[in-house]
C-alpha cells in the first residue's frame, strides 16, 4: 500500500520545469507529491507492538530491512518513520534501529 494514497498533489507549470515536462511527453503541467506531514509516533499507541531490533552496520538500508522484515522493499518508510529517522542519513553506525515486526498492524494503526 503506497504511503502516498493520501497526499495531495501540486500542479507545477513553472518555466523552470519546461525542458522536464518535455522529457516526459507532458508538456502542460507535472504532478508533484506535497510533502506528507505524518504524525510523530507515539510509543503508547502502538500498544504491545513487536519489534526487532537491529544494529545500524555498514550497507544497511531502510529499503533492506523492509525487504527482510516485510517482503517488500517499498515499506522502507515504515521502518524510517518508526525510528523518526527521515533518510538513513540520519543513523549512524552502531545505532540500534526498532523494526515493527507485524506490519499490519503498524498499517492499521496509521490508518492505512
Amino acid at each position: 500500500m503506497s504511503r502516498y494514497r493520501k497526499s495531495k498533489t501540486k500542479i507545477n507549470d513553472s518555466d523552470s520545469t519546461k525542458q522536464q515536462r518535455v522529457r516526459r511527453g507532458e508538456k502542460e503541467f507535472i504532478n508533484h507529491y506535497r510533502t506528507s506531514r505524518m504524525p510523530t509516533p507515539q510509543r503508547a499507541a502502538f500498544g504491545n507492538l513487536d519489534s526487532a531490533a537491529h544494529v545500524w552496520s555498514v550497507g544497511d538500508r531502510f529499503y533492506k530491512l523492509a525487504q527482510t522484515h516485510y517482503n517488500d522493499p517499498k515499506l522502507w518508510w515504515v521502518v524510517a518513520w518508526y525510528n523518526q529517522k527521515p533518510t538513513e542519513g540520519h543513523v549512524e553506525i552502531g545505532d540500534t534501529i526498532l523494526v515493527p515486526r507485524n506490519i499490519d498492524d503498524i498499517l492499521a494503526t496509521l490508518g492505512y
